[in-house]
């Protein structure tokens, strides 16, 4: 901090005139002028901490108006200003304490997740159930919690890697609940209260709680194509009643031929202008089933289509009812005043087909089936739901047993069993996922016995689980020391590369890194024999590494199809957190649990980067690499695709 500038007085002129005014001290400034210079952006909390406890006078210029501890708090969180009342007065001090023993609080949790969980099975969905209430127990709300695992995230995008990872579970475990919550209570509203859109959305953010994703950007963007429609509508009927409804209106058009001008409208606008249309080509990708995404793509499946073209519709007077029909989401449109109970006297409408209308046979001749009249009646909101959630879920099921599958299925049980909380078969299913995934063994025991109490007859499924779930507690309980590899041992000779090197694959051409290695292929002999390694010449008996590959993958390649990267890059794989904590411009830095597991190879990483770029690498940097391997999809939980030798 400035000292007091004493200088001696100074006369003027030989006849000793008037002296010079002394310079001030710091603490003889106007407060004013003293709150300005305490902030100046530079100084920290630490600082200000510092400067109060000088003296008095800095003491209470720091604390009195709550202007310099306002604004360290608005330096620190920008972005939990908009909660706070302008025209309120806070103990600021006191409030950026509290906030900054929370932020320790978080980021101890944080980072004592890796050494808890490292050793569990590597999946995307993994419940850290201890984790997350260890925050939910601070008290904190929940946007200030948000906000610094915001903060972990949006740090250098190349560093703190592994407290990233864990920070981004955790934000998109907090906001999945949060969803949950609002779910419940959207149900629990009266069917009429209930938007199709709004559940649609919901539907969306739990499946992607870290997009950005609102009911009011959707509808905005709603509202922009609504009048789209208007101003074509315009041309053809400038008199048309639509025309005289504003945002949020719902005044429905009664006459028929002005509710037809209407669907012309919006089919001209949203299937020749806009150019939406059905996914026939990637017809079971989960974003079909995204609102947002099908917004921004332009393309989806009967259902999520039919969402959107039901309230569009809607927006302009005209009102559509959702039909649950088999294998085909449609709409349908009433041709009478009133409602009716003859299903003849409805037109369909096929929106995955660029609003097609037909006929009650007609969709018979869509499905190529006959179905019986109750598959052509209206469907409420919930029901709507179900039938979206279900669409996921099987999507889930067909999936190639990777972590965006698991994820997806998990997500999808979960919206299906809050909205019909007693289903028997999905809740078995949700059990038997757990259990496969070896998480949350607990949680597995309390959906058991929901089980057992909702249906007796599945004392079978439900005591087999029981058994096996207790003993992965128990074992749980006595976790066995995971195997440690140096380098040094006699078997491990012929291992050239080390964890951490950026390697690329010789035949396929991808870009991967390792994360672990064997001195020989350890899976199955059917997966070998799958995977073609015999036809490799130095076959299974050769060093094996576990790799993150470019595309998302993660991968068992032999040594002899890998070689070090040229020009190592990034590999952008949602799971390189999970074993290193930093990218430099040539390797991956291991976390202390990778570290843990392979001692030695932090030294043969720094020896190889030095060897092959010429680069010297400060200590405990990071892992080298030597020479070749190949490359085959390790089949488990964390794992893709089998992609042979080639």
């Amino acid at each position: 901090m400035a000292t007091p500038c004493n200088g001696g007085e100074r006369l003027s002129g030989a006849s000793g005139g008037a002296a010079e005014p002394r310079p001030k001290t710091l603490t003889e400034l106007p407060a004013e002028l003293l709150e300005y210079i305490l902030c100046f952006p530079a100084l920290s909390h630490t600082d200000i901490c510092s400067v109060s406890r000088c003296c008095r006078r800095l003491h209470d210029v720091c604390h009195s108006s709550g202007k310099v501890w306002s604004h360290q708090y608005k330096l620190r969180w920008p972005r939990l200003q908009r909660l706070y009342r302008q025209n309120e007065s806070y103990d600021w001090q006191k409030e950026y304490r509290t906030r900054h023993m929370v932020c320790l609080q978080i980021q101890r949790t944080v980072v004592s997740i890796s050494k808890r969980f490292f050793t569990e099975v590597p999946c995307v969905g993994q419940v850290l159930g201890d984790s997350f209430t260890e925050i939910e127990s601070l008290g904190a709300p929940e946007h200030f919690c948000e906000d610094e695992l915001l903060s972990i995230l949006n740090s250098d995008r190349r560093k703190s890697l592994t407290l990233k990872y864990y920070a981004k579970k955790i934000l998109y475990f907090l906001r999945q609940q949060n969803i949950l919550r609002s779910l419940k209570a959207f149900l629990e509203r009266p069917p009429e209260e209930q938007s199709a859109l709004e559940g649609a959305v919901l539907v969306d953010q739990y499946c992607n709680p870290l997009a950005d994703v609102t009911l009011e950007s959707i509808s905005a963007q709603l509202n922009d194509i609504t009048e789209k429609v208007k101003k074509y509508l315009r041309v053809k009927n400038a008199s048309h009643p639509s025309l005289r409804t504003s945002q949020g209106d719902c005044l429905l058009v009664e006459d028929f031929e002005l509710q037809r001008q209407v669907i012309c409208a919006l089919n001209a606008v949203l299937y020749e202008q806009l150019q939406f249309k059905g996914n026939e080509c990637d017809y079971y990708n989960p974003l079909n089933s995204y609102i947002h995404q099908v917004l921004l793509r332009r393309t989806g499946i009967p259902i999520s289509l039919s969402v959107l073209y039901m309230m569009l519709a809607r927006k302009l007077g005209v009102r559509l009812e959702p039909v649950n029909f088999p294998n085909h989401f449609l709409l349908r449109w009433c041709q009478r005043q009133a409602s009716s109970e003859d299903i003849y006297d409805y037109v369909y409408i096929d929106a995955f087909g660029k609003g097609k209308q037909l006929t009650a046979k007609e969709c018979e001749y869509l499905i190529r089936q006959q179905v019986t009249a109750d598959y052509y009646s209206s469907i409420s909101t919930t029901e709507l739901l179900l039938r979206m959630v279900g669409n996921l879920l099987n999507i889930g099921k067909r999936g190639e047993g990777n972590e965006k599958s698991y994820q997806l299925l998990r997500d999808s049980l979960d919206l299906y069993l809050t909205i019909d909380p007693d289903n028997v078969q999905y809740l078995l299913l949700q059990a038997r996922l757990y259990f496969h995934l070896g998480i949350w063994p607990e949680k597995v025991l309390d959906i058991l016995q929901h089980i057992q109490a909702l249906d007796p007859s599945q004392h079978g499924a439900v005591g087999y689980l029981v058994q096996h779930t207790l003993e992965h507690i128990q074992h749980k309980r006595h976790p066995i020391e995971p195997e440690v590899k140096r380098r040094s041992a006699p078997e491990h000779c012929q291992v050239q590369y080390s964890v951490g090197l950026v390697m690329k694959h010789k035949r396929s051409g991808y870009n991967c890194v390792i994360y672990g290695w064997d001195p020989k292929c350890t899976m199955s002999q059917e997966w070998i024999t799958t995977m073609r390694v015999h036809q490799l010449p130095n076959g299974a008996n050769q060093p094996f590494y576990n790799v993150l590959v470019q595309d998302g993958t993660c991968r068992y390649a032999a040594q002899e199809n890998l070689e070090p990267h040229s020009a190592p890059l990034e590999i952008a794989h949602p799971e390189v957190g999970r074993y290193f904590t930093e990218f430099t411009d040539t390797h991956y830095i291991s976390n202390e649990e990778l570290q843990t597991r392979y001692p030695d190879d932090t030294a043969e990483t720094q020896s190889a980067v030095h060897e092959l770029y010429h680069v010297n690498t400060p200590p405990n940097s990071g892992h080298p690499a030597a020479g070749p391997s190949a490359d085959h999809t390790h089949h488990h939980a964390h794992n893709t695709s089998n992609t042979p030798p080639n």
